[in-house]
């Protein structure tokens, strides 16, 4: 049996007791088991009070059944929704009910899978229902709703859209290899592709922050010994994660602390100091040091305020691949004045007396944010899947126009497809069954 003519159910409120619970039926025989539970005459749309029973009569417990006929629910389907007490025990009576009526247990994501194969939602909105009941701050909730209204989805196709017309004029000017491509309205399609890269861009940039605010930023703090990493950690995890003392290799593995500053997420990584030497166990600190410098989102670059030079130089290598950096000048304290001249991309701060940490908590916020400030208007969630195929699409788009230059139409035309399929994959347009079982796999059982 398939989709289209199994009838599944699951519990779609949370683990655990509560004043109400509710069980979510979705198929074709959806109507007929509400009514064999003891729910008839059920109204579209309607909330009706019932007593649900089992095969002998049995009360199982009573409470509201809603009726949502196809193709006006959620999926796509018909769909009921019994609302009851919140005990995990009569809730799991109801589904075995349910399920010796002829419905079976449903797999995680699976509403929100029929509701995409049924064209209520595309995939892009269907990974927005998880972000929304993940969200941990005000922030990312409206992030995940703006996904979920098609803000996303819809920028995404625009730029599609524009790949496709581009595409259908070069392939026009194929048929007309003897005329040169100026002729066949090449200027416009030279604009026309850049103004899409310029959008394609911003785009990625866009949900690099809305990535940022559904995952939080992956920060490691680097520098050389005693330079005050793990000081600085504590302080900003405001308790004493890291062990702190006067002796250099004191950390020889990393330590990992997540913080929120202002509703972001920041997970910080504490690692060993980076220098020449040191035993064994130090030196395979200092290899994962480096490891984590090549996942990272940024660099937290602590070195001593009275020589900072000297520790430039000691983790210039480690951080050359980091897209962010931010230095930070610790025991700026022990200074006799902070110099006159500071760099946008420098704070000083003493993580023992607190000094610089509110700015240090400020430049953070920014970096985690994209710059945006507190608040973006039409701001959106996203995921890396979703950075990483814009990237893919930018890198196809700029190879189209590399050969529009030589005019090798047929290589463009063919990197302008690739590009389109490459947005494809963010809405569902273009994808493969194991990346929507991948997605939906992730989603809780009864959503």
């Amino acid at each position: 049996m398939n989709a289209t003519t199994e009838t599944i159910v699951a519990i779609a409120t949370a683990p655990g007791a509560g004043g109400v619970g509710m069980l979510r039926v979705s198929g074709p025989q959806a109507l007929r088991i509400a009514v064999d539970l003891g729910c008839p005459n059920l109204q579209p749309r309607h909330a009706h009070y019932a007593r649900f029973r089992d095969a002998a009569g049995e009360v199982l417990d009573d409470g509201i059944a809603l009726y949502f006929p196809n193709p006006r629910s959620f999926t796509g389907e018909d769909v009921v929704e019994l609302q009851g007490h919140g005990s995990p025990v009569v809730l799991q009576q109801l589904v075995a009910r349910c399920i010796a009526l002829g419905a079976r247990q449903a797999r995680p994501g699976e509403f929100s899978e029929r509701a995409f194969l049924n064209g209520k939602l595309d995939l892009a909105q269907a990974e927005a229902i998880a972000d929304l009941i993940a969200a941990s701050d005000t922030r990312a909730a409206r992030a995940a709703r703006r996904s979920l209204d098609g803000v996303f989805s819809r920028r995404v196709e625009d730029a599609g859209e524009q790949l496709v017309r581009l595409r259908i004029h070069v392939e026009a000017a194929i048929d007309f290899a003897d005329e040169p491509l100026d002729t066949l309205g090449g200027d416009q399609v030279r604009q026309g592709l850049g103004d899409v890269l310029r959008a394609l861009v911003t785009l990625r940039d866009d949900a690099e922050r809305g990535r940022r605010l559904r995952d939080g930023l992956h920060a490691v703090l680097v520098g050389p010994p005693n330079a005050g990493k793990s000081s600085l950690l504590n302080a900003l995890a405001g308790s004493e994660r890291a062990i702190v003392t006067d002796i250099a290799g004191t950390t020889r593995d990393t330590l990992r602390e997540t913080i929120r500053i202002d509703g972001l997420e920041l997970t910080l990584v504490d690692t060993a100091g980076l220098r020449e030497g040191g035993d064994a166990i130090e030196r395979e600190g200092m290899r994962r040091a480096r490891a984590e410098m090549q996942r990272t989102d940024l660099a937290i670059i602590v070195v001593d305020a009275r020589d900072p030079q000297a520790g430039h130089a000691a983790v210039a290598d480690a951080i050359a691949e980091v897209p962010l950096q931010l230095w930070i000048h610790n025991k700026s304290d022990l200074l006799e004045a902070l110099p006159a001249d500071i760099d946008a991309n420098v704070v000083h701060v003493s993580a023992a007396t607190g000094q610089g940490l509110e700015r240090l908590h400020n430049r953070l916020r920014e970096l985690a944010s994209g710059s945006a400030g507190d608040s973006v208007e039409g701001e959106f969630s996203a995921r890396a899947r979703h950075v990483e195929a814009i990237t893919l699409a930018i890198g196809h788009a700029e190879r189209a126009e590399s050969e529009l230059v030589h005019e090798h139409l047929e290589l463009a035309a063919e990197e302008l497809r690739l590009a389109h399929e490459a947005l494809g994959e963010i809405t569902g347009r273009m994808s493969a069954d194991d990346l929507l079982g991948r997605i939906f796999s992730s989603f809780c059982i009864g959503k």
